[in-house]
């Protein structure tokens, strides 16, 4: 299998991630049993098991550009339990899952669970104490920086870390050896809710666009902040990038010297907000901020022909410029001046990567409003790394009839 290079969008700098798998070249069938619209980790994951306990019925993958071009390929790697909005009734052991996930489909990603530390500021940080919540600091702490307030350990919460690039390269392996047909660059543009489902498909390939239109039984959209339009809920979040700088390899004295020589990943229970964690065993990524997707206007007004799609205005927006290009500055500034280990050290990459907020922080996971043979999956708020893979496998769970929806979600007990 042919390797290559990182595909991401250059206008949103370069992660430490590459993407090491392309998929055989394929044509667009007539029609298929299911379609999965997104090649990130939720429709990877989808992909694999629809496969896996379905595998005399066919299944195509829809990417737009490349696998993992979006938030999979762009995340810091943090594997988190629950959800954003914390634990929802029947979710189950999110991280236990995808350990199980990652292992039955032979994914080897570096996934690591020690636990992640979660800092709170002490000083005049405007912290959870200003909201109610006093937080309770760790009698010693490896950690102690300086960061508007001295930057502590408050708690571990169960976690961990993962390679995002090896993940999605893993998933989209295992998809493609069971018999899913996985197609890059072909953007999905209208669906007809008929019966059966018709997609019209733009497939770009050899500087010629071929235009067709593909049959399905059921689909899934696993487009996260790709196809807000498209998957019905232009109103239910919002698209924002978030940044991370990384750092050039450090000593194991500077490491211990950070406090991160037990490597544990850590953010920030209080504002102003910083992620972070080890990488490759001695570099270190910084995250923080978010910005509007589409510069000042978080919901612009696109051309009457391009309502579903908003994910060009994402690929179109640059980091490299504007608010962006400055938060990524002052991230930069802001990492120099934690510990003085970090005076002076490179840094190495910029990026940003697209997020989808969504209302109270629940993640979307539903029929489409125009047919119950759609699903919709995705608005993980910063808290999809492990459970984008978990709800993927549960997606195809849905679509082939052996689960419901979740009873936290709309329509908790219908299945198709």
């Amino acid at each position: 299998m042919a390797k290559r290079k990182s595909s991401q969008n250059p206008r949103w700098g370069k992660a430490p991630w590459k993407v090491a798998f392309r998929p055989k070249r394929r044509s667009l069938p007539d029609e298929v049993d299911f379609v999965v619209v997104g090649g990130g980790f939720t429709g990877l994951s989808a992909a694999a098991y629809l496969r896996k306990l379905a595998p005399e019925r066919p299944v195509l993958l829809l990417e737009a550009g490349s696998l993992g071009n979006g938030a999979s390929g762009r995340t810091g790697g943090m594997a988190l339990d629950d959800t954003a909005a914390g634990k929802l009734p029947g979710l189950g052991n999110v991280l236990a899952a995808y350990r199980k996930i990652l292992r039955d489909l032979r994914v080897h990603a570096d996934l690591s669970l020690p636990g992640v530390w979660e800092l709170g500021r002490g000083g005049a940080a405007p912290s959870l104490e200003a909201h109610g919540t006093k937080l309770s600091f760790r009698k010693h702490s490896p950690i102690s920086w300086n960061d508007s307030g001295n930057l502590r350990i408050v708690r571990k919460v169960p976690g961990g870390t993962v390679d995002p690039g090896k993940v999605v390269s893993g998933l989209a392996r295992a998809a493609e050896a069971s018999g899913a047909r996985i197609i890059e660059h072909a953007e999905v543009r209208e669906i007809e809710f008929a019966d059966p489902l018709r997609l019209r498909v733009d497939l770009r390939r050899d500087g010629r666009i071929e235009k067709k239109w593909v049959r399905a039984s059921r689909v899934l959209l696993a487009t996260n902040a790709g196809a807000l339009e498209l998957a019905g809920i232009p109103r239910s979040a919002e698209p924002k990038l978030t940044f991370a700088v990384a750092t050039a390899p450090l000593t194991r004295a500077q490491i211990a010297a950070l406090g991160l020589a037990d490597g544990h990943p850590f953010y920030t229970v209080d504002l102003p907000y910083l992620w972070g964690r080890l990488f490759g065993g001695n570099r270190v990524i910084f995250g923080s901020g978010l910005v509007p997707a589409f510069g000042n206007s978080l919901r612009p007004k696109p051309l009457r022909a391009e309502r579903h799609r908003l994910w060009h205005g994402l690929e179109r927006f640059d980091a490299r410029k504007g608010e962006s290009e400055e938060r990524l500055r002052s991230l930069e500034q802001r990492v120099r001046r934690l510990h003085p280990v970090l005076k002076s050290v490179r840094i190495t990459h910029r990026w940003g990567g697209p997020i989808l907020i969504t209302r109270n922080w629940l993640p979307v996971f539903r029929r489409h409003p125009k047919s119950p043979n759609v699903l919709v999956l995705g608005g993980f708020s910063g808290h999809g790394v492990a459970l984008s893979v978990y709800l993927g496998r549960w997606a195809a769970e849905i679509l082939l009839g052996k689960r419901a929806l979740p009873r936290w979600t709309e329509g908790r007990d219908a299945r198709f």
